[in-house]
């Protein structure tokens, strides 16, 4: 399964690559790290990951835009929301948008492995 991760926090990023080798988790290939919406496109053009990763609010293009923009390429992604408390309205937006699932920050790493199972095809 591959993975992409999309969040303009380098430390936000780092530890949810580190937690995708969780042994919990099948095997994930993480096949790109993009700072915002932008890059997140173009990543996912590219790679075509069946899991994203995604923040809410970032520079050039946002997780929304985003989201709608890679749902409307590919509408059988798996794409988790990880974003603040105060973004609840936004992310509630993403789901609509087709998001398919949703976990705060902060988050520990249960949760986030938890979060990535629920993601990934049975």
């Amino acid at each position: 399964m591959k993975l992409l991760i999309v969040d303009d926090s380098n430390v936000i990023r780092q530890r949810i690559a580190r937690l995708a080798g969780d042994a919990r988790l099948p095997n994930l290939e993480i096949v790109g790290q993009a700072r915002n919406g932008a890059e997140a496109l173009s990543l996912f053009v590219r790679h075509r990951p069946d899991v994203v990763t995604m923040d809410l609010t970032m520079p050039e293009l946002g997780g929304v835009e985003c989201t709608e923009q890679i749902v409307a390429i590919d509408d059988n992604v798996n794409i988790l929301v990880v974003s603040a408390l105060s973004d609840k309205s936004t992310a509630i937006t993403a789901l609509k948008k087709g998001a398919r699932g949703f976990l705060y920050k902060p988050f520990t790493e249960d949760q986030l492995v938890e979060a990535l199972l629920e993601m990934l095809p049975t």
